[in-house]
């Protein structure tokens, strides 16, 4: 049985945005998007990863474990690889994670313009598609087997396969922060018509966390 393809841990600030402006080397998440992220960096998951491993338990660690767990493939936008834009150049760039990103599997990467493959230590591998989105769901389904694919992001990668009705579940972690601008999450989506439901909201210590699924009522 194939596994679900969901989005977990994605942050959107309190008006709708899921990443700041002006995205650069120095902002890799835009300007001010680093708030967006303050409910999971002191979690033991996240510390777990890049920290000293003493991170706090409770309900966002909860959520961010969980979104961790049971993934055999990622697919990211070029965004979330790369602040570059345009056809690829040899300045050595190899992701935003160091020598070990956290993904540890294989992960297919949407851009206009091909790159070769390259493997990284702790087993994640990259590869670049520029077939679309359903090649690269494609290809992930063949890499995870029977586990879950896990849409990283960003926020146009996000909509795109939810327009296109190819996520199975939705957690979305909304920050109380507000950024006034940068990168709209919620535009263009009409979540009921295209038979999502919120199917639980559960207040954690830093951010109120949205679960969403296809074919689902909402909780009421």
């Amino acid at each position: 049985m194939a596994g679900k393809v969901r989005v977990s841990c994605y942050a959107v600030s309190a008006d709708g945005f899921g990443a700041g402006p002006d995205q650069s080397l120095e902002n890799p998440l835009g300007v001010g998007g680093e708030q967006l992220h303050k409910w999971f960096f002191p979690t033991k998951t996240f510390q777990g990863l890049y920290g000293d491993g003493k991170g706090s338990a409770g309900v966002d660690n909860d959520f961010a474990a969980r979104g961790m767990a049971g993934i055999g493939a990622w697919i990211l936008g070029r965004n979330m690889f790369a602040h570059s834009r345009g056809d690829w150049v040899a300045d050595g760039w190899r992701g935003w994670w160091g020598e070990e990103p956290p993904y540890r599997s294989e992960v297919f990467i949407l851009t206009h313009y091909p790159r070769p493959s390259f493997e990284m230590k702790g087993g994640t591998v990259f590869h670049f598609v520029t077939e679309g989105i359903e090649v690269a769901l494609e290809r992930a389904r063949k890499a995870a087997g029977d586990l879950d694919i896990r849409i990283g992001g960003g926020a146009e990668t996000i909509r795109r396969y939810l327009q296109a009705g190819l996520i199975d579940e939705l957690h979305i972690a909304v920050s109380p922060v507000l950024l006034g601008r940068g990168e709209p999450f919620w535009d263009g989506l009409d979540l009921p018509a295209l038979g999502y439901g919120i199917v639980e909201s559960t207040a954690g210590e830093g951010a109120t966390h949205l679960r969403i699924a296809r074919n689902k009522k909402e909780v009421s």
